[in-house]
């Protein structure tokens, strides 16, 4: 019986990627507000392969992203998604290898990734890398990392981004406010100081086109 196991066992492990590498790259549209003008994000959407992401979710969170931050004049017209092979060992976020992962896809900044889980300690269900704190992992620079357990996945999608657009790991605590440290659905309002300085500083670091 044990050698039928393991005879069995060897397909699976043959079909784990040995290297990692991109499988698919594809423009979606963005719903951020008909004739939009403001100041232009584009955001790259990376995720997994195996890791339990679909398309369809991460489209769903990153439209109504899109027009959470509509109202601090970003223009989220379109995001590159993409379909990334890596070995298991990748698909959970660690700060080692989550390296070794950005350093080898070299992708458009900001970058938000969707993998399985997280290696961390203490473990978050989502992480924003902004320049402040991530001086001692370069290439995680302007990164935010979601895992499958991230709840309300727009809003927290919106949160990190706004984490690393401010350059800040500042939380409020108005009520509505997206900056609250607990992601919540009626967590959506940000402040006029909030937005000029999202703006001010993602244009200062080279994240946002102005129009």
């Amino acid at each position: 019986m044990l050698a039928v196991l393991l005879f069995a066992a060897i397909p699976a492990l043959a079909q784990e990627p040995a290297t990692i590498s991109v499988l698919e790259r594809r423009e979606i549209a963005l719903d951020s507000g008909a004739g939009m003008a403001g100041s232009e994000l584009r955001l790259t959407l990376a995720y997994l392969d195996g890791s339990g992401w679909t398309l369809e979710a991460i489209a769903a969170a990153a439209n109504e992203s899109a027009r959470i931050l509509r109202q601090c004049g970003l223009a989220l017209k379109t995001a590159e998604l993409i379909r990334v092979a890596a070995p298991g060992r990748f698909h959970d976020f660690s700060t080692p290898l989550s390296r070794q992962l950005a350093a080898a896809l070299q992708l458009r900044k900001p970058t938000i990734y969707f993998v399985a889980g997280t290696r961390q300690r203490p473990a978050f269900d989502a992480e924003a890398i902004g320049r402040g704190n991530s001086r001692t992992r370069p290439e995680l620079r302007d990164t935010v990392w979601i895992t499958r357990g991230a709840c309300d996945l727009a809003v927290t999608l919106a949160h990190e981004l706004t984490h690393v657009l401010m350059d800040s790991g500042e939380h409020a605590d108005e009520p509505g406010n997206l900056m609250r440290e607990e992601t919540a659905p009626g967590n959506t309002q940000l402040s006029v100081v909030q937005c000029a300085r999202l703006r001010e500083n993602a244009t200062a670091n080279g994240l946002l086109s102005l129009p």
